[in-house]
């Protein structure tokens, strides 16, 4: 393309402007009306849905972290334990489980929890935690002073 006066160089944005925009207006494909076809209304809408994207990834996360601690409080509270006394005694014992997998455990192999938490109560009871203090020895879990009778 020839410039033939300075003016007409400078109007020439080139080729690196179509397809910026075209990469905008992929973003807004989806979108209805203006915010699609006019370029300055999409330039805000794809900022604004990005933003929002971002945000709602951080939320579903915190979302699913409540959600796993709300299940495994409810089968603690049913085996007779607290969340806290839980962690703190497969810690003890070095069983390295996240909430998502004990989530998972509690749900759909309620067994395989009951003996965790049985392990993390008698751990506990061990090392004189004080939560749980009033319950008793679990029967399922040999310990070094039952093993010798």
């Amino acid at each position: 393309m020839v410039f033939l006066t300075a003016q007409l160089f400078g109007r020439n944005r080139g080729p690196d402007e179509f397809w910026r925009k075209r990469q905008i207006f992929k973003l807004a494909a989806h979108f209805i009306g203006r915010k699609r076809n006019c370029y300055s209304v999409t330039i805000k809408s794809v900022h604004k849905a990005l933003l929002q994207s971002t945000i709602g990834r951080r939320l579903k996360k915190e979302d699913m972290t409540q959600l796993w601690e709300t299940r495994i409080e409810a089968a603690t509270k049913e085996h007779g334990i607290t969340f806290r006394t839980l962690r703190e005694g497969l810690t003890r014992c070095n069983i390295l489980l996240d909430r998502k997998s004990l989530a998972t455990l509690a749900i759909w192999e309620p067994q395989t929890f009951k003996c965790l938490s049985d392990i993390a109560c008698a751990k506990a009871k061990l090392g004189s935690i004080n939560a749980v203090s009033n319950t008793p020895m679990p029967k399922s879990v040999i310990t070094k002073g039952l093993a010798d009778k």
